[in-house]
């Protein structure tokens, strides 16, 4: 494996542990807190100005981690196609990453739209078609859809990993 393999595959778990461990403590910690704050503005505020500073940091994890995820399937073209459960997991990894991208969007637009209904006010100038109710309800889910599918992608990481170990591995040493 060289340099640039290994690399490119730090990248890729470094970054997910990012996506992973970012909306993790947002919805553990973050909102958890904001909730403390006397007034549903001033909660929104708060929650707000957070993920407003995570969001660039998460965005580029985001991005370097689909970009080494496909640097990963290039050098490893061979093995994708020819090798069936390799091609199996590579198929539910991507659909995973799929969701864990969507799940994110929503998270984002309905995070956006919950503080402008919260606040009383919207950047763009338009009204918020959705009430409070509905988008608190989406964001309960939601907040949680995105470290389900992001763990779900660590754990099919871990399993592509096993995949290229040879047959000895740390807990072989008992049968031996």
């Amino acid at each position: 494996m060289t340099f640039v393999s290994t690399a490119i595959r730090a990248t890729h778990l470094v970054t997910n542990a990012a996506w992973f461990g970012g909306s993790l403590m947002g919805a553990v910690g973050l909102n958890t807190a904001a909730r403390q704050a006397d007034s549903e503005r001033k909660q929104a505020e708060i929650s707000g100005a957070g993920w407003e500073t995570w969001g660039p940091v998460q965005g580029g994890a985001i991005a370097l981690h689909l970009l080494s995820g496909l640097g990963i399937v290039i050098d490893n073209r061979r093995r994708t196609v020819s090798h069936a459960p390799t091609t199996t997991a590579v198929v539910l990894k991507t659909a995973l990453t799929g969701a864990a991208l969507a799940a994110t969007a929503a998270a984002y637009i309905n995070g956006q739209k919950l503080g402008d209904v919260r606040t009383g006010s919207n950047d763009a100038g338009q009204p918020v078609q959705e009430s409070a109710r509905e988008l608190e309800g989406r964001m309960r889910w939601l907040q949680w859809a995105v470290p389900a599918t992001t763990g779900a992608l660590l754990v099919s990481d871990a399993y592509l990993g096993e995949q290229q170990r040879g047959p000895a591995g740390l807990l072989d040493w008992a049968r031996k």
